[in-house]
């Protein structure tokens, strides 16, 4: 069912609105929490990309995103990628 609405949402902001980040980012967070890992990563990486071109990568919002996505990657066993992700969150280069 939320993959239908986020159809319809996706329709009428189009593919790279901002509202459309924060709907893939809690389908993600979701399909993360139900232990559904290969669901949740594209949905994870569209919405750090809107993010990322739309409000910066400092931004709070995309920085949130980006630890949710570190987060999934710690439960597939990721931990270098998702270190990576994480100090990029937090500043660091």
């Amino acid at each position: 069912m939320y993959t239908r609405a986020l159809a319809i949402y996706e329709r009428h902001l189009g593919p790279t609105h901002p509202d459309m980040a924060s709907s893939l980012n809690n389908l993600a967070l979701l399909y993360n929490s139900q232990g559904k890992f290969s669901e949740a990563e594209p949905l994870y990486k569209r919405a750090l990309s809107i993010y990322e071109r739309i409000l910066g990568s400092e931004h709070p919002h995309t920085q949130h995103i980006r630890q949710g996505y570190a987060s999934l990657l710690r439960n597939i066993g990721c931990n270098e990628e998702a270190l990576a992700l994480e100090m990029n969150s937090k500043g660091h280069k």
